[in-house]
């Protein structure tokens, strides 16, 4: 049973915007913090952005004032705005509930196949 699916990635050149949606099951989404998390080519996936099911929301700081989560309740499903993007945000997006709700990597759930974000100079 696919329970996260991930959309919305892309190529775009340093500066442009992309808009990523992740489906989610209602068993991974309702009451849970939801998160975005990336991983690099050649690096360990990282957590970006969370939101709680409040709406309340933390950013790790290289994606701050560029990365906008928010989140429907009654779609159960989470987005993720980039503006300003830089090559550095090059990565494999994917979506998971987090066990916390401060910036500290802790996914609930098996991984989606993620979306691939790719950025040109």
């Amino acid at each position: 049973q696919v329970q996260l699916v991930e959309s919305g990635g892309g190529s775009v050149q340093a500066g442009g915007s992309l808009s990523l949606s992740c489906a989610a099951s209602g068993t991974i989404f309702r009451g849970n913090v939801m998160g975005w998390y990336r991983q690099p080519p050649g690096k360990q996936r990282e957590l970006v952005a969370l939101i709680t099911s409040g709406g309340s929301t933390n950013y790790v700081d290289s994606v701050k004032g560029r990365f906008t989560i928010s989140r429907d309740n009654a779609k159960d499903t989470v987005y993720l705005q980039m503006n300003s993007l830089k090559p550095d945000d090059t990565a494999v997006y994917y979506c998971n509930a987090n066990a916390v709700t401060w910036m500290v990597s802790s996914p609930m759930a098996s991984w989606g196949k993620g979306t691939l974000v790719t950025v040109s100079s």
